[in-house]
């Protein structure tokens, strides 16, 4: 389809992109195959109109929203199937940035971090190391896909294939069992600062930051559970198992998350692709939406005027949200009342792991899609992914969680118990399922380290002891 750049002009004379730069600080390109797609980018822009005219006024001192002066070129590069877009800016960096420089193994403050005599992760504000994940998650694929669903086009599968700069980091020996950590909404890699070191003496823990969060890149696109799934599988296959090492293919990996990256985690263990090597999941304060028995699905058409105003209601409100929640002082008092046992970790450094992602250009926009479910497509529950785990389930659970109550946990086990029977460790070959409570809120892993640390240590031991 050709490459057209939408300019969409009312009483203002204000050109679309033009919206864009002063409220995305970003660059889209959207693909218009067809004047019949026309209406749907007019619409999309009434509706950006209206939500953020109020959030200009608002913010317009916030890096989230400010206009910015950047010099963007954009060459696009045609390859196959392969879509290749570069972006350069002026010197204004952002997390992202910074963390895409660097793209060695390991990052420069961990060279001499010894994680045998250390407890506490050393913080880098630019990130740690960089992983290109080359993948079909991308705008223009689901530009394409929406206008294939409408029955305009039936070629197939969209193939467009987009890189995006993933943060990670890597502790410990690598010819022992693969760890891989999850971090939850909002957070990164680092929110795990406190568990890398002591669980990297027995294991090679990995930390990833999820795409939209962290250093990772921040692009405008819709997301959805399948993104973060896909993104941990493809990390698992291209990082952990693609190694130098002959062995790492049968190596054994276990994977844990907190919040969304718990709900990831066991998305991601109970996929095909790495089913075989995933012998342990680990849920910590996990997410992820149940299934209603008394629900009845009838799919409707919204009313278009009515999801309009309806989004643009949304967009404002998520949008001061925004602006308001990643301040420094928000950030402190929210984490404060989710460690509401033991909030003596709440310190600068955790705030400002937080906050400076918060400052990329496109983090906004993404937190507003994150949070909506902007094009999301049908839902995985929780109920479902249980049913297909194959591997024993760790539920890590910090039982004053203020957010996700432990009748979560309650209702995890019961379902368990419901598709694999009442089980323990060694009955039932892999799948059985094991609870610590631990004394802490939504983040247990941060607010009690010490805790959660022995409970997944003594569980992976446990679990591979008898794979």
């Amino acid at each position: 389809a050709p490459q057209r750049q939408w300019r969409w002009n009312r009483t203002t004379r204000t050109t679309q992109p033009d919206i864009d730069r002063r409220y995305y600080t970003t660059l889209q390109l959207v693909l218009v195959s067809s004047t019949g797609r026309i209406h749907h980018f007019v619409a999309q822009g009434t509706m950006i109109f209206r939500g953020t005219i109020c959030i200009l006024a608002l913010a317009a001192s916030s890096s989230a929203f400010a206009p910015t002066t950047s010099t963007i070129t954009v060459a696009a590069g045609r390859s196959k199937d392969v879509i290749t877009m570069k972006i350069a800016a002026d010197s204004t960096s952002t997390a992202a940035d910074a963390a895409a420089v660097s793209s060695s193994p390991s990052s420069s403050v961990l060279h001499d971090f010894d994680h045998h005599t250390s407890t506490r992760l050393p913080y880098s504000p630019t990130g740690y190391s960089t992983w290109e994940w080359k993948t079909h998650h991308n705008q223009q694929n689901q530009l394409i896909e929406e206008f294939n669903d409408n029955g305009s086009n039936s070629s197939g599968s969209p193939t467009h294939l987009t890189t995006h700069s993933i943060n990670y980091l890597e502790v410990g020996d690598s010819s022992k069992p693969a760890l891989l950590l999850v971090h939850g909404f909002g957070a990164s890699s680092y929110h795990f600062r406190h568990n890398i070191p002591v669980l990297a003496r027995k294991y090679h823990v990995y930390a990833i930051d999820m795409l939209g969060f962290g250093w990772s890149d921040k692009p405008i696109m819709d997301y959805d559970a399948t993104v973060w799934k896909d993104q941990v599988v493809d990390f698992v296959q291209e990082v952990i198992l693609n190694g130098d090492d002959d062995n790492k293919e049968e190596r054994s990996i276990a994977i844990a998350g907190n919040s969304l990256g718990g709900y990831t985690a066991m998305y991601a263990s109970s996929d095909e692709r790495i089913k075989d090597n995933v012998k342990a999941c680990i849920l910590i304060n996990a997410a992820g939406r149940f299934r209603d028995p008394e629900a009845i699905e009838e799919p409707s058409e919204p009313n278009p005027i009515i999801k309009s105003i309806s989004s643009a209601i949304q967009r404002f409100v998520i949008a001061c949200s925004f602006v308001y929640t990643k301040q420094p002082l928000r950030i402190e008092q929210v984490l404060r009342q989710v460690y509401p046992i033991d909030n003596s970790n709440v310190d600068s450094e955790l705030v400002e792991s937080i906050q400076t992602p918060a400052q990329d250009d496109t983090a906004a926009e993404v937190f507003y899609r994150v949070i909506t479910k902007n094009g999301a497509g049908p839902q995985a529950y929780v109920d479902d992914i249980l049913k297909e785990l194959d591997c024993p389930v760790l539920l890590a659970w910090g039982e004053s969680d203020p957010w996700i109550r432990s009748a979560a946990a309650d209702k995890m086990e019961s379902l368990h118990a419901e598709f694999h029977g009442e089980n323990v460790a060694g009955e039932n070959g892999s799948k059985w399922i094991k609870r610590a409570s631990i004394d802490a809120g939504h983040c247990p892993h941060d607010e009690a380290p010490e805790a959660v640390n022995d409970a997944i240590l003594s569980f992976v031991d446990e679990v591979l002891s008898i794979a």
